[in-house]
């Protein structure tokens, strides 16, 4: 009777432990790189972002720059590379209304609100997604 229970904890420690994550398998394609920087909303070039649904591109920060949106009840910000691709010349995301289209042949599609993807079930990785706060009249995120 001992051996049977120590063989079945044994079992269920062994079988019961994934060694991975199967969600995050192939969420790597993006390297985890730090942004800090902060958007001053009253310069001309961030003014749609005092309007609510109106996303604005970034250059020069993350894998392929930034993606911020004003939601109504708050901001968010999205690495404008496409985690569903190995980075290269079509996978930056345009803005196309409230959604995120990567320009390679399979044109996946991503909300803008929530990151996630769109159209596609078998996509495994929403956007990466970065802190995004208010502070006065800037725009911090990292």
């Amino acid at each position: 009777m001992k051996k049977l229970i120590i063989f079945s904890f044994l079992s269920a420690v062994i079988f019961g432990c994934s060694k991975s994550d199967d969600n995050n398998d192939n969420c790597n394609f993006l390297l985890n790189i730090g942004v800090n920087t902060s958007l001053n909303l009253n310069l001309p070039q961030y003014n749609d972002l005092n309007f609510i649904s109106n996303p604005i591109y970034v250059q020069g920060f993350g894998n392929g720059g930034l993606i911020v949106t004003n939601t109504g009840t708050g901001f968010v910000a999205y690495d404008a590379a496409d985690p569903n691709h190995i980075p290269n010349s079509c996978s930056i995301i345009t803005i196309n209304g409230l959604e995120g289209i990567c320009g390679c042949d399979d044109a996946n599609k991503y909300s803008l609100f929530t990151g996630q993807p769109l159209e596609n079930p078998s996509l495994r990785c929403g956007l990466k997604s970065y802190r995004a706060t208010i502070s006065g009249n800037n725009l911090i995120i990292n």
